[in-house]
């Protein structure tokens, strides 16, 4: 199979290949139903080609604007003050637990400049975290392809983007997040 990249190369990334030199170099041999010693002829099979050729190739095609659940980080929690860390380090536990990829940006730069530091670092979802957002357990949660969606409870989120991350499905638009509760 080959794989076109984004500037139009093609490379050979899946295969099945007979290989007659290995088992002669290791000096590989079987018995024969007729009691005689055989060589093998080995059988290679590469699903994706080497692994670092499919990840070169995955990550020029996307210009490593990765879907929500394959993103290294998937949340990026932004505290507007010092105030609220113990929050965010709080719902990045939880978001751990869960096994959500979170950080917590340190907050030393203006809140513009964290979310544009974090689009740039396509981090599909971020949090913008104030004393308000604290004091009502929620989140003010932005994406990076739409925007602003709207303030969340955290839990509700947290529930969302696990969903989204387990099923390979792009978080897009939140509008009411269905719950466990809501289900039941």
């Amino acid at each position: 199979v080959k794989i076109r990249d984004a500037i139009g190369r093609t490379w050979q990334c899946s295969t099945v290949q007979c290989d007659f030199n290995l088992p002669d170099r290791f000096d590989l041999e079987y018995v024969s139903a007729d009691g005689s010693r055989e060589r093998p002829i080995m059988v290679h099979r590469a699903i994706f080609g080497s692994i670092e050729r499919f990840f070169g190739i995955l990550v020029e095609n996307t210009a490593g604007d990765f879907p929500l659940w394959l993103a290294p980080t998937q949340l990026r929690l932004l505290p507007v003050t010092d105030a609220v860390m113990d929050y965010c380090y709080d719902v990045q536990k939880k978001a751990k637990k869960m096994g959500l990829r979170v950080e917590v940006d340190r907050g030393n730069e203006r809140l513009a400049k964290q979310i544009r530091n974090a689009e740039k670092g396509r981090i599909p979802i971020m949090a913008v975290v104030g004393m308000k957002e604290m004091e009502q357990k929620t989140l003010a949660v932005r994406s990076r392809k739409d925007g602003d969606l709207g303030s969340f409870a955290v839990d509700a989120l947290l529930d969302e983007l696990q969903r989204c991350s387990e099923q390979a499905k792009e978080m897009t638009l939140m509008g009411e997040v269905e719950t466990k509760e809501d289900k039941e």
